[in-house]
């Protein structure tokens, strides 16, 4: 059964699903940075997920961060995955900008998270509900 690390729910705020992964938003301000988790128990490696999820991964990474270079202009998709701390699987896809925060460095550990206020959240929820595919569904957000 899977279950979400407790680690990701805590430092996340869930979006929705895509058929293989669960789509979370890091908790830090300073870029717009996705997380995608697949539904699958006990994987900390993309080798071992079965042929089919490694390329449904894949494919929901890609059309991830083809929406998003779109939606938040972004000057370089940079993603992930690297599970030295959290070791369940997940694929990092950050959005970056000449002049964000870390840039041109990595982001991990450069600034301390900047937590979004609520309508910060609402605002990304609306800018991916139009452009997202098909098959993706919203999680209610949480009060």
């Amino acid at each position: 059964m899977f279950v979400l690390d407790s680690r990701l729910q805590q430092d996340t705020l869930p979006m929705g699903d895509f058929p293989l992964c669960r789509l979370l938003l890091s908790n830090d301000s300073n870029y717009p940075w996705f997380i995608l988790v697949p539904r699958r128990a006990d994987i900390s490696e993309v080798f071992e997920l079965d042929a089919a999820d490694q390329a449904q991964l894949w494919q929901e990474t890609s059309a991830l961060a083809q929406v998003l270079k779109q939606v938040f202009a972004a000057d370089k998709m940079n993603v992930a995955t690297l599970g030295n701390v959290v070791s369940q699987l997940h694929m990092h896809v950050i959005v970056r900008h000449q002049g964000d925060a870390a840039w041109p460095a990595p982001v991990w550990g450069r600034h301390p998270a900047k937590p979004y206020a609520e309508a910060q959240v609402a605002a990304i929820r609306e800018r991916l509900g139009a452009v997202l595919a098909e098959g993706f569904s919203y999680v209610q957000a949480q009060p």
